[in-house]
Formats: C-alpha cells, sequence, structure tokens
C-alpha cells in the first residue's frame, strides 16, 4: 500500500466499507437548568446552627437519534437550619452520549452507570459554586460509586424489591 505511492489504505471495515467496531463515549455535557433560592437571605447567614443538609439524585436517559443519548444527572439539594431554609439548589445537568454497535445490556450500563461516573465531576462543581455563589461555604460532595448503585439496583430488580432513585 505505501510501497506502491499510495498513503491512503483500505482499512478493510468489515468488508463493505462500515465501521462496526463498538464505539461509546461523551459528546458534550452542559447545564441544562439550575436553579439557586436563597429564600431567608440576609438573616440566614447570621444563623448560628449548622444547616442539616439533604441530596436527592436520579438519573434519566432519553434517546436523541439511533446513536446519541441524552442523560439527565438530576440533583437537588436543600438545606435547613432549626430557622428556616437556607438554600435550594435544583440541577439538571445533562450529556450526550454517543454509542455504536453495542449491545443492549452494555448500552443500558454505559447510560445509567460510566456516563454519570463520568459527568458527576463537572455537576458537582457546579453545585459547589451556585452554593457558593449563594453566600455559603461551597458543597463539596463526595464521589459517588455510580457502578455500584447501577448494580444494586439491577439486583433490587431481580428480587422483585422496588427501584428507588440512584
Amino acid at each position: 500500500m505505501a510501497d506502491d505511492g499510495n498513503i491512503i489504505s483500505n482499512l478493510d471495515l468489515g468488508g463493505n466499507g462500515e465501521d462496526t467496531a463498538p464505539a461509546a463515549g461523551l459528546i458534550s455535557q452542559y447545564v441544562k437548568d439550575l436553579s439557586v433560592e436563597n429564600p431567608n437571605a440576609p438573616d440566614s447567614f447570621s444563623w448560628q446552627d449548622a444547616p442539616q443538609v439533604d441530596i436527592q439524585f436520579n438519573i434519566g436517559a432519553r434517546p436523541i437519534n439511533e446513536e446519541v443519548h441524552e442523560i439527565e444527572m438530576k440533583i437537588v439539594v436543600t438545606a435547613k437550619a432549626e430557622a428556616g431554609t437556607a438554600y435550594i439548589v435544583d440541577l439538571s445537568y445533562c450529556a450526550l452520549i454517543g454509542m455504536r454497535n453495542i449491545d443492549e445490556g452494555q448500552a443500558h450500563a454505559f447510560t445509567y452507570a460510566e456516563a454519570p461516573r463520568i459527568i458527576f465531576p463537572f455537576a458537582r462543581r457546579v453545585l459547589a459554586d451556585a452554593v457558593r455563589d449563594a453566600g455559603f461555604p461551597p458543597l463539596m460532595l463526595e464521589p459517588i460509586d455510580f457502578n455500584g448503585l447501577y448494580v444494586q439496583q439491577l439486583q433490587g430488580q431481580a428480587e422483585g424489591q422496588p427501584v428507588g432513585n440512584a
């Protein structure tokens, strides 16, 4: 091929020129919706008791086309002290993922375990910045084992247990 002066070689992609290799990856990521509420400011800045922080997660997905899906990580953080609500942050952080030539089981695992693992650090930064910008110390979320949660939910479904939010 290169010996005969041709720098373009025939890769013989399955005999018909198609790329049939399995592939999955992140195309882009973005903030779809962000709401920050600071309902008791400025009074909340002088409260002495530390707020109790409640964090709710949910992972959803929807197809855009045959090879592209949108993954939505919804995170709602509510911080309440004895005197009232300090802040509420509601974030929908999304990613477009591409998958081609992957069986259904692998696509499901990539959608609900691997893609959330990839985008979580970016969503965590958005949350930390939003809480800081509301006038409070940044909220530093611990890493989450999305693969472990995924396996746990699959086991729960197999045992007939109700499935909760990840």
